[in-house]
């Protein structure tokens, strides 16, 4: 059976719909840089996840063809993510002004996939599809201690379970730590496409310090 990260890492991909705190380590990512709208249909933020499905597919089936990636084992692609943030405002995110929204769209790869792993398939990628993938950037993060919750419901009612998490946060101790470097953070559990918009599964999470 394949490697599944949200069945084996519940703590970071499964938190229940109340706030809790938690430690995430140093990740590496596949990851794409862009702004504008998400919900335009042909803005960067479609065009971010095309990209990195592509390379993370091309990653997943590569013991298929003639590279091998050291240590490689069968695994479920993990789920997409996103760290969001407003022109000049790495705090609170207005949601009435999408159109100003930066974002780094991210889907987190195995940790045995290497740099070098990771420049094999955006060659593979870019050879075999006849596509530019020049925005696709290897990138570790240490998220470090962060509040977090399960958000059920549309994306434009986040700032309700936000809400509930930061004041979580202040009642044990901690205040926000969204900088420049620490961002609002959004994984994906559902496909919008296929699921009710009520029924939307989101883990929010947010950088906090003591």
């Amino acid at each position: 059976m394949a490697f599944d990260y949200k069945k084996e890492y519940k703590e970071f991909y499964m938190p229940k719909n109340k706030p809790s705190i938690v430690t995430i380590p140093k990740m590496n990512y596949i990851a794409v840089r862009g702004k504008g709208n998400p919900n335009d249909e042909n803005g960067e933020y479609k065009e971010s996840i095309g990209l990195l499905y592509a390379i993370a597919f091309t990653l997943k089936m590569s013991y298929k063809g003639t590279y091998k990636i050291p240590g490689y084992f069968e695994y479920v692609v993990p789920p997409l993510e996103g760290f969001w943030w407003q022109e000049g405002n790495y705090g609170t995110i207005d949601y009435n002004q999408k159109d100003k929204l930066q974002f780094i769209s991210i889907i987190r790869l195995p940790d045995f996939i290497t740099k070098k792993d990771f420049d094999w398939a955006i060659k593979e990628a870019t050879e075999k599809k006849k596509q530019d993938f020049s925005k696709v950037e290897f990138l570790s993060y240490d998220e470090g201690i962060c509040v977090q919750c399960m958000h059920i419901g549309s994306y434009d009612n986040e700032p309700a379970t936000i809400d509930l998490m930061h004041k979580y946060m202040i009642e044990n101790g901690y205040e926000l730590d969204i900088t420049d470097n620490r961002f609002h953070h959004e994984i994906y559990l559902s496909d919008p496409r296929r699921c009710d918009v009520n029924k939307l599964k989101t883990v929010i999470r947010h950088p906090i310090k003591k």
